[in-house]
């Protein structure tokens, strides 16, 4: 679970920290705008906001069972001994409370905000990831169990829905485009588990690229937020969402006035895909691209730089297809402008595959403008497998895991190339982390494997070798890592 750890892969090795929090204890009481503007205090302050709005948003709880995960694991400096005396389990030291097998590990702690009366939540991703049981707290100290419909790796965000019997007080989402940097921003959250908080600040900059992904557009917020205040919204002085806090700039674990949010027009989008279909689907343009400097600008004939530069088309892609060339500059698409590489990236990715996307290029010296019919990518599957689903295919128990050779149907299915190889992961036991569902393992201490058998093969070899631990490399949608599995289990 990617939380407070340092995110070692953003760009500039800026010390930014998913927001997902810890088990904790959380008394849900709404407390008072700790550093607001000062003509917001001025004008009486936030009170009325918040009254209106805190109904709607939510503390999320993600258990696991997972023996060999504590609560501690995710906690920042010299915080463990603030937990320890409130007799949260789990921690190093103390007996029972998640040490068992099988037994329940609360492993994260966040926020989220109804958005639908009807019983839709949403959050973030990294709140709920591989979480077998959720429990949404709502202000008036009632918990209910929710379902995960749908988790969009790419923008971090996740969609729950809860059981109701009448309408649930619900959200609105702004217009991120109309705000502006010194806009009042109002969060409210459950940060380090003490329950519904209420900060306010400024949006203090927009079009944050933090280097997460290529769908960074963030709000950068002043208002503080911290651990636990993942997938919780921040309001304008509408009381609408402006945004879904994400991550901060830390480099101790707690909030030195840095956060980012997720635009509302970026989640808007995400959030009503996974509520229809459990999953998003992104297009795809088969380029490679660049920005356009001064003097490339220059060089190219245009007035001024921005746009995104065309350097490679990939055959048989969507783009090829269409007549678009290396040197060509996307002005704009979809009638939006193209500014620079990520919102090319963004506006593509944001477009149902199958559909035309009209895209004003910029060749030889003149504007013209091509229709593109973008496609889904290949290799993104077209959604996680659900655990039980999985379970009732046929496959074979190997380290834990159970396992499928890949068959021309499961590369269909998770829209992989026809050359692919591997082994499909169709279920993962206790005590195996990382991996899930979906996942297709390539290879196993650096050697191939086509079939269960050849794992087992090498979880073998890994333990006669004396090592506890398997290397395997799985490839997951579009990124490949390496992870390991205990070879106890084999």
């Amino acid at each position: 679970m990617m939380s407070l750890a340092t995110a070692r892969n953003f760009r500039r090795n800026l010390a930014m920290a998913l927001l997902a929090g810890t088990a904790l204890l959380a008394p849900a009481t709404i407390q008072t705008a700790a550093a607001a503007p000062a003509e917001v205090l001025a004008n009486g302050g936030v009170a009325d906001l918040v009254e209106r709005v805190s109904p709607a948003v939510v503390t999320i709880t993600a258990a696991q069972t997972a023996p060999t995960r504590t609560a501690a694991r995710d906690l920042p400096p010299g915080f463990e001994e603030f937990l320890r005396r409130f007799g949260v389990p789990g921690l190093p030291g103390q007996g029972g409370g998640g040490q068992g097998r099988g037994a329940p590990v609360a492993r994260a702690l966040g926020s989220g905000f109804v958005f639908d009366a009807s019983g839709y939540v949403v959050t973030n991703r990294h709140v709920i990831a591989d979480a077998d049981q959720v429990t949404v707290a709502f202000s008036d100290g009632t918990e209910r169990e929710a379902e995960v419909i749908g988790e969009d790796e790419r923008t971090d965000l996740a969609v729950l829905k809860v059981k109701t019997d009448k309408p649930l007080p619900a959200l609105k989402f702004a217009d991120s485009d109309k705000v502006r940097v010194g806009d009042v921003a109002v969060a409210v959250g459950n940060p380090f588990g003490l329950g519904g908080t209420v900060t306010a600040g400024i949006v203090s900059a927009r079009s944050r690229d933090i280097g997460s992904g290529p769908y960074d557009d963030y709000l950068q917020l002043d208002a503080s937020i911290n651990s636990g205040n993942s997938g919780g919204p921040t309001f304008n002085m509408a009381g609408d969402v402006i945004g879904i806090n994400t991550a901060i700039f830390t480099p101790n674990g707690g909030s030195v006035g840095i956060g980012f949010a997720i635009p509302s027009n970026l989640a808007k989008p995400v959030v009503e895909a996974l509520k229809r279909d459990g999953k998003v689907e992104r297009g795809w343009l088969g380029v490679n691209l660049q920005g356009v400097t001064k003097e490339l600008a220059d060089g190219l004939g245009l007035s001024k730089e921005g746009g995104a530069l065309i350097a490679a088309v990939e055959p048989k892609s969507p783009a090829e297809k269409a007549g678009l060339k290396p040197g060509d500059v996307v002005l704009s698409a979809g009638g939006k402008p193209i500014k620079d590489t990520r919102d090319l990236a963004r506006q593509v990715g944001m477009v149902k595959p199958g559909t035309k996307l009209d895209m004003a290029l910029w060749r030889d010296g003149k504007e013209k403008t091509i229709a593109v019919t973008v496609e889904q990518a290949p290799g993104q599957p077209q959604q996680r497998l659900a655990k039980a689903e999985a379970q009732k295919q046929d496959g074979e128990e190997v380290a834990g895991l159970k396992l499928s050779g890949l068959t021309d149907q499961w590369r269909q299915r998770l829209r992989l190339p026809g050359d692919a190889a591997g082994v499909v992961v169709l279920d993962v036991g206790d005590g195996v982390e990382g991996l899930r569902p979906g996942d297709l393992i390539t290879s196993v201490n650096n050697s191939a494997v086509t079939s269960p058998a050849d794992v087992a093969a090498q979880v073998k070899a890994a333990s006669k070798a004396g090592r506890k631990n398997a290397l395997v490399q799985v490839r997951r949608g579009e990124t490949t890592a390496f992870l390991t599995i205990p070879v106890d289990m084999g």
